[in-house]
């Protein structure tokens, strides 16, 4: 697998996975973590998603719906503005739209008007939808401790979530926060 990084001002990096080591290409050094970090993260990333698509759209339910009901149960009032579904899930703005209509016509989620404004819609999650999620978690969740969980030592699980979680929240949209102003240490 080859992932193309370009950094400011220079060509195009390319970062070659193999196995278990990574070798780069000038100009980048070849000590870079944060790079060799990015690219084992963009390759569990890769290997993982079809796995667990392929288990749970065995139990009839796709990784796309698993992903909206989950977000929109969790909300409060198990509804959600579009535009929020949006932003927590981690489809595109388009691909929630249609996943949302999917998930309409099976029954398992419903869109109404926002009656705070009346212009704005909400999803909402159908008892029936409800009732999916649950008999799916099983799947998700063992899916995860197998082919995830499983390679993890230790402490390394609660590690590895605290610095993504750092990064996201510098990285998301309204943070107050960049890249260049986060500090590496925490």
């Amino acid at each position: 697998m080859r992932v193309h990084i370009t950094a400011r001002h220079e060509a195009p990096v390319k970062v070659c996975a193999q196995a278990h080591s990574f070798a780069y290409s000038d100009p980048m050094p070849r000590d870079e973590p944060s790079v060799t970090a990015w690219a084992a993260l963009l390759r569990v990333h890769a290997a993982l998603l079809p796995r667990l698509e392929r288990e749970l759209a065995a139990v009839g339910m796709p990784l796309a719906w698993y992903d909206v009901l989950l977000e929109v149960n969790a909300a409060p009032d198990r509804r959600l503005r579009m535009t929020e579904l949006g932003a927590r899930a981690v489809l595109s703005r388009e691909r929630i739209s249609r996943v949302v209509d999917e998930l309409e016509r099976a029954g398992l989620a419903r869109r109404e008007r926002n009656p705070d404004d009346g212009r704005s819609l909400l999803a909402g999650i159908t008892d029936e939808g409800r009732a999916r999620l649950r008999a799916a978690a099983p799947t998700y969740l063992d899916g995860i401790a197998r082919h995830f969980g499983a390679h993890l030592r230790g402490d390394e699980a609660r590690v590895l979530a605290a610095a993504l979680f750092r990064v996201l929240r510098a990285e998301e949209p309204g943070s107050g926060a960049s890249a260049a102003a986060t500090p590496s240490g925490g």
